[in-house]
């Protein structure tokens, strides 16, 4: 009779050669930079057009307001970060490409 401490199974690799089996899994896509600058001029003119429309009918709540100023902010500081330590052109765009892409979305729910 065999024991069950002396079966091998054959469907994992030893341990020595899981960590270089495993790679670490990217969520995010890599977008090309020709592709991140169409989606954010898509976005934020999406973006700017449901603003205007949100202000035009006297609906765009305060904390609308302080968002468009703070996003901007904040966009702006990462994407110099990104340009003073040399991390390439679509590293300083990426703080403005998300964030139109969320704002884009979150105001096509509002509407």
């Amino acid at each position: 009779m065999l024991q069950s401490s002396t079966l091998v199974r054959r469907d994992t690799p030893p341990p020595q050669a899981r960590g270089r089996i495993v790679k670490r899994l990217n969520h995010r896509r890599t977008r090309a930079l020709p592709m991140m600058v169409t989606e954010l001029v898509l976005a934020s003119w999406e973006t700017v057009a449901r603003r205007t429309a949100m202000i035009a009918r006297g609906a765009c709540t305060p904390t609308e307001y302080q968002r468009m100023i703070m996003e901007k902010a904040a966009a702006l500081q990462e994407s110099t970060m990104a340009m003073m330590t040399g991390r390439g052109k679509k590293a300083a765009l990426a703080p403005w490409h998300r964030r139109a892409k969320a704002n884009a979305r979150r105001l096509r729910q509002k509407t």
